[in-house]
């Protein structure tokens, strides 16, 4: 066993590890109100929506770290149970007022991101429990949640809760978190090359023809219009919530939310590679955080499998438009990321923290 001063020693180094990342992570939502308000005043754009999409993702860690040092398991299933009533009540208009108040009616873009961050919260809290019939409750919940996507209608949900379920039970059986998160780093990129591939029209002819009808011929438009504007306008963009202004794709929909369904091709057109990289740092940084958290490693890779999900969501689609949504990533992200609020004996450490990291005798 190791002296009580070699585990004060290893004990520091992990929470400095800590704390740079948190200030990475910090430092990159930063970066991104700054340079959302840059852009407007060059362009005239309106910086409102990144503003409250970042005070949203803050706020949402903030609560996550407390609540997660707290009454980790309670509020990852609390998360859940809300996020799967924010779903049905988002899809059918019918209930739920108050919890639609910021995913209207009908989005499938909200719903399907809702139902992924509820699945990876109800995940969580299933391998932190400490009771078998409370982890085997949580785990049917899951089960529940990817079933109730198939209710809605919503294959790509239901295909990506199984997904972070699958992963989940799978973390159970992993060590090397740093491997694992740097694979959904991977996976990621290839998601939101693929989408700018298909912008540029850069694919092969069969591939882009089937993968123009999945996702629509409309959606294709839009995102080239905003590979367009990109072009036009590399550092700076044409300014924040301009795109629906200046898209002939937005203009001749009937409905028009002035949004090209893509989170990095949105921010490529509206606040230029700058916006691009710090978005990326945002979602590189939460992956930072995740990898020194000193949660179990079952807990941070749900986490992480649940993250990795909604990017690859907001790449094909508006569901970062939402402020449940990113409210809901931030929350699930300081879940993973949060601290005990007392250090239990090393005999007998908690289950939500990680016995495997450098803090173990």
């Amino acid at each position: 066993m190791a002296a009580p001063a070699e585990r004060s020693v290893l004990t520091e180094a992990a929470r400095d590890r800590g704390r740079a990342a948190d200030v990475l992570a910090a430092g990159a939502l930063g970066g991104c109100a700054a340079w959302a308000l840059i852009s407007a005043a060059a362009g005239g754009g309106r910086p409102e929506g990144v503003l409250l999409a970042v005070l949203a993702v803050a706020s949402g860690y903030v609560c996550g770290r407390i609540c997660g040092s707290l009454v980790p398991v309670a509020t990852a299933t609390a998360m859940a149970l809300v996020g799967l009533a924010g779903a049905v009540a988002s899809s059918q208009g019918a209930f739920g007022a108050a919890v639609t108040v910021a995913t209207p009616p009908g989005d499938a873009g909200a719903v399907t991101a809702l139902l992924v961050l509820a699945a990876g919260a109800a995940c969580c809290a299933a391998s932190a429990a400490r009771r078998p019939r409370t982890r085997s409750a949580l785990w049917v919940l899951a089960l529940v949640i990817a079933g109730v996507a198939i209710l809605l209608g919503s294959v790509v949900g239901f295909l990506a809760t199984l997904g972070v379920l699958l992963c989940s039970l799978a973390a159970a059986r992993t060590r090397r978190r740093a491997v694992a998160l740097a694979g959904f780093a991977l996976l990621t990129a290839v998601v939101v090359g693929t989408g700018w591939a298909v912008a540029e029209q850069a694919l092969p002819e069969g591939l882009s023809a089937s993968l123009e009808g999945q996702l629509t011929q409309h959606r294709v438009r839009l995102w080239q219009d905003a590979a367009a504007l990109a072009k036009e306008h590399p550092l700076l963009g044409v300014g924040p919530d301009r795109f629906g202004d200046l898209s002939a794709a937005a203009a001749q929909s009937p409905v028009n939310d002035g949004k090209p369904h893509s989170a990095p091709l949105q921010q490529a057109a509206e606040q230029g590679a700058v916006g691009v990289a710090l978005l990326g740092a945002v979602y590189g940084g939460l992956l930072f955080a995740l990898g020194r958290s000193r949660c179990s490693t079952p807990v941070v890779l749900t986490a992480g499998a649940a993250l990795t999900a909604l990017a690859a969501l907001a790449s094909v689609g508006n569901a970062l438009s939402f402020t449940s949504v990113t409210a809901g990533a931030g929350l699930l992200a300081g879940l993973a990321t949060a601290r005990p609020a007392v250090a239990p004996p090393p005999a007998a450490p908690a289950v939500w923290q990680d016995t495997v990291g450098p803090t173990r005798a």
